[in-house]
């Protein structure tokens, strides 16, 4: 009799700490009308040390563009599947190129970095008419927490959101907290740690709306997942002790 009437209390507390439905929506203060805004808050992303560049140049020697386009260096990953072929930013902020030696990229978009390159190359007369494609080769972000794909995602162009990056990972579980989304980011030399609502309409107009590279997402569970958790692992031990009870039962028979 006791023991029925703990699994009816268990049942009780389980459903009155379920997930409630308010805290399950994305953007709920949003206006019912269509509305169109601009966007002004994209950042630009700029290159940091470690970061890994590809580098490719075009030019009317062809001899020479392949003394620079074969020179793309490896990542140093000690993991073959996750090398990736490009010039490594260094610590000073330097990258080093075939003919133009250490040119300082640390702090410029890629747009930037790519001009600086293709104008001293030019310049310098290394190659005539040369020209400079460039991309950032190693753009990843991680989510981790209450999502249905944990891991980490690289990013193929140089935008990406909160809310794409939470597509990747399969969307929130229903029972992660949307209003308390924790992003980490390091960024030239520092780190922060921004808490963002997922449920307000004003995570469109965050700063942080677009991700930069490394960026971290971490999501809380809420207590209810925990609650669930700890109610199973609550049935496990009432039934390892009743399964217990009735073997001491059997041997005394």
């Amino acid at each position: 009799m006791k023991n029925t009437l703990y699994l009816i209390l268990i049942t009780v507390l389980i459903s009155s700490c379920g997930v409630k439905y308010k805290t399950i929506p994305y953007f709920v203060d949003l206006e019912e009308a269509n509305v169109a805004e601009d966007i002004n808050n994209q950042t630009v992303l700029r290159i940091q040390k470690d970061d890994i560049l590809t580098i490719v140049v075009s030019s009317l020697n062809a001899e020479a563009n392949d003394i620079f386009n074969t020179a793309n260096n490896k990542s140093g990953s000690s993991n073959k599947a996750e090398e990736i072929a490009g010039f490594t930013v260094d610590k000073a902020g330097n990258v080093y190129l075939p003919y133009l030696g250490a040119v300082k990229v640390a702090g410029l978009s890629t747009a930037e970095a790519r001009e600086l390159i293709q104008l001293k190359l030019n310049e310098g007369n290394y190659l005539k008419n040369a020209v400079v494609s460039l991309r950032l080769a190693n753009f990843k972000i991680s989510v981790l927490g209450d999502v249905a794909r944990p891991g980490v995602y690289p990013i193929q162009t140089e935008r990406v959101t909160v809310i794409e990056a939470l597509g990747l990972a399969g969307d929130l579980n229903i029972t992660a907290k949307r209003n308390d989304v924790l992003l980490i980011r390091e960024n030239l030399g520092k780190r922060q740690q921004i808490r963002l609502d997922l449920q307000s309409k004003d995570i469109f107009n965050s700063p942080y709306y677009y991700l930069e590279n490394n960026d971290v997402l971490v999501i809380t569970p809420s207590s209810a997942k925990y609650a669930s958790v700890d109610a199973s692992y609550r049935n496990v031990s009432l039934i390892i002790s009743a399964l217990s009870v009735i073997a001491l039962l059997i041997t005394r028979l």
